[in-house]
């Protein structure tokens, strides 16, 4: 079967000796035009993917140069790179009106949409799965991230020659303009955002090519999260001014970090507590023991006393998971106990099992038989609470 390959440099508009820079400026001209909320085209989104991995694989020097010369990338999937939802790139999961956003990524220099131009940089929001053991232990996590950040050719200003803004000779820097409308019940005022400054009350005269006078381009970026020791699933991470970039220098919104903590396939996670499964023989069971087992930040020892049941539990403290925000506080580990009997017994173990049992009259009423008597549903009843 046949497979079309994806010219990542027809995709981007560049030559093949076109250098990092070239291409991340071919990248963000492009993503202003298909990105999915300012492009209505039914297949925005998969343009868009198309493009996140066409300036993955030409951003990245070892990825370029295998795909120069097999013409393709191991691993390389649209969008499997990125940590952003689309939803979240520009506004975090809030509701985004796509005119404020078209305008506002603008700068207002194009023309207003309906509604006041937003300055302020919306928050984002990405998410991190990691195991329980990361969990435990803590780490430091990197993500890419495409976020509207600030614009370096002009210093965030919007301008060739990084001049401030001048106020709107439209409006009187009043960021609305005042009209009248013929309505059935006669004229009436209307007062609308400014056309010409998008509702900012200022204008950029000499507007920057780079980012077309909002001060702000699309850029990737990599970020350092810090995890802490003992996260529960589903905490977020605050990174305070790693969102959007505001419009010409006003203030950068947060990312937001979801941490998801995967299911372990020993413990059971309650809170600050951790629960596993501890397997004991009978005899341990009768008698008592000390078990070493590997717990999520080390070897454990856990006191099983004498005459244990199956179901019940031992609780070790301070062997569970760290609790953030206090220095050296764990939560604890309960280990659930499983007596395990042999299913096979050679000649001498049977015959000293069947001594024991004849001392303590197996062969007559046992404490088992007696349990029997006694109310059995209450008894059944509590075991399937876990009441025992």
């Amino acid at each position: 079967m046949s497979t079309t390959r994806i010219d990542y440099y027809e995709m981007l508009e560049v030559t093949r000796d076109a250098d990092g820079e070239t291409i991340k400026r071919a990248f963000r001209r492009k993503a202003r035009l298909v990105h999915p909320d300012v492009n209505d085209a039914p297949d925005a989104e998969d343009q868009f993917k198309k493009l996140n991995e066409a300036y993955d694989v030409l951003s990245d020097s070892s990825k370029r140069q295998h795909y120069d010369r097999f013409g393709a990338v191991p691993g390389a999937a649209s969008g499997s790179a990125y940590n952003v939802d689309f939803n979240d790139i520009f506004g975090g999961g809030q509701a985004v009106d796509l005119g404020d956003l078209f305008s506002s990524f603008f700068g207002g220099v194009s023309g207003a949409r309906a509604g006041r131009m937003r300055s302020d940089g919306r928050d984002m929001g990405a998410t991190i799965s990691i195991s329980l053991e990361d969990a435990a232990r803590g780490l430091t996590r990197q993500i890419t991230i495409d976020r509207l950040a600030p614009c370096d050719e002009c210093d965030t200003t919007g301008s060739v020659d990084r001049a401030a803004p001048v106020t709107c000779s439209t409006c009187d820097g009043a960021g609305q303009v005042i009209g009248t409308k013929q309505t059935i019940f006669g004229m009436m005022r209307t007062q609308q955002p400014c056309p010409d400054c998008g509702g900012s009350g200022q204008r950029v005269e000499n507007v920057c090519t780079e980012c077309e006078g909002s001060g702000r381009v699309i850029d990737r970026q990599t970020v350092d999260v810090q995890i802490p020791a003992g996260i529960a699933d589903g905490q977020k991470i605050r990174l305070p001014n790693m969102g959007e970039a505001g419009i010409r220098g006003a203030v950068s919104g947060d990312l937001l970090v979801t941490v998801r903590v995967l299911e372990h396939e020993r413990f059971v996670r309650k809170g600050h507590d951790l629960n596993v499964r501890l397997p004991i023989s009978m005899t341990q069971a009768a008698l008592g023991a000390t078990k070493q087992i590997e717990s999520l930040l080390g070897v454990v020892a856990v006191e099983v006393p004498a005459g244990i049941q199956t179901g019940d539990r031992v609780k070790v403290k301070g062997a569970g998971m760290p609790i953030v925000g206090r220095e050296e506080a764990f939560g604890s580990l309960y280990c659930h106990l499983e007596i395990i009997v042999p299913k096979k017994l050679d000649a001498r173990s049977q015959e000293l099992l069947e001594e024991l049992g004849r001392h303590f009259g197996d062969s007559e009423t046992s404490d088992a038989d007696e349990l029997l008597v006694q109310g059995v549903g209450g008894k059944m009843k509590d075991f399937f609470k876990g009441k025992r």
